[in-house]
């Protein structure tokens, strides 16, 4: 299950909402071996797309700079789809490659009648997703 407080949940719906119509992604790391997300990172998609995301390597190698020195680790690695459902694509899957993280998806568009965006986390450990339960709390 993924738990995360209602702030970091609001501001990855927010930067999908910002991107659209292209697929915003960003990460949000987490105390080293804690599983609990605290700090949000948006992270522009270099791809720049609806149908794909990518993040700059060079951003990449700062972020993950960044973290080590933190002692911080990708608790989720988010990005939306534009106008699909929040499940992960053939391509999401292959480029799952942090076993811990949890991935979540934030659909922008309305392809199930239930509202504006959907908001769905996955596990994707060796090309095998699962979908898990989020938590949204006030505070941890």
């Amino acid at each position: 299950m993924l738990t995360l407080t209602q702030a970091l949940y609001d501001q990855i719906v927010a930067h999908a909402r910002e991107d659209h119509p292209d697929e915003a992604c960003g990460v949000v790391a987490g105390p080293a071996g804690s599983g609990r997300p605290e700090r949000f990172i948006p992270m522009l998609n270099a791809a720049r797309s609806p149908t794909f995301y990518e993040f700059d390597s060079q951003d990449l190698l700062k972020l993950y700079r960044e973290m080590d020195d933190n002692d911080e680790e990708p608790v989720i690695i988010y990005h939306s789809h534009t106008a699909t459902e929040a499940y992960p694509s053939r391509t999401d899957i292959s480029y799952a490659n942090e076993p811990g993280a949890h991935y979540v998806l934030v659909s922008t568009a309305d392809t199930d009648g239930t509202g504006e965006f959907q908001f769905r986390s996955f596990r994707i450990i060796e090309g095998e997703v699962t979908e898990e339960e989020v938590k949204v709390v006030e505070t941890y």
